[in-house]
């Protein structure tokens, strides 16, 4: 009987709190980290197997949460129900997409060329009193050099993990943080 009430108050606070982000509340948004994030990286690690990536479907939920929570609707369920559904579906797709990602081998790397000494020349080369330029150091050189060798060299997002030996899912975080605190940076 306790455990059942206990359950139904957690669920109310969690639903309490989705109405606050969407209000733009970001100490909501900190509480329910607090509150659910262990039970939904316990979730997202069942569906990746991997603790880094389910780390990054986490993190990838919430921002979407913070996002959309103004699309939550309490007459269709449960907060608690919905944001796991967030957390399943993220770790869902980021299996769907590493699935269709060609996998590059030693070979096919060496025959690239050294693309990270041609996208580190393009960045060398922009003029200091670009904006661009100023933004670029901002980032923290892996996030700066992915972007780089994607945006200026070509490269996927998986020759570039294969480029800097680094997990997929994380070169796609670290591109599309690195994006997104440039568009801030240069907005």
């Amino acid at each position: 009987m306790w455990g059942a009430m206990n359950e139904q108050g957690a669920a109310a606070q969690v639903n309490s709190l989705v109405i606050e982000i969407a209000k733009g509340d970001r100490s909501a948004l900190e509480a329910l980290f607090r509150m659910e994030a262990g039970r939904l990286l316990a979730v997202a690690r069942r569906i990746v197997r991997r603790s880094d990536l389910a780390e990054e479907v986490v993190q990838d939920a919430f921002v979407a949460i913070w996002q959309r929570s103004g699309q939550y609707d309490p007459e269709y369920g449960e907060a608690r129900g919905w944001i796991t559904r967030i957390v399943r579906n993220r770790a869902l797709n980021l299996l769907r997409d590493a699935g269709r990602v060609d996998h590059v081998d030693s070979q096919t790397l060496q025959a690239m060329g050294d693309r990270t000494a041609d996208a580190s020349n393009a960045y060398e080369l922009l003029p200091e009193r670009q904006a661009l330029k100023g933004c670029l150091k901002q980032l923290d050189a892996k996030k700066r050099t992915a972007i780089l060798l994607c945006y200026v060299t070509g490269l996927t997002h998986g020759e570039v993990a294969a480029k800097l030996d680094a997990p997929l899912g994380t070169v796609k975080a670290w591109i599309r943080r690195g994006m997104s605190a440039l568009q801030e940076c240069l907005g």
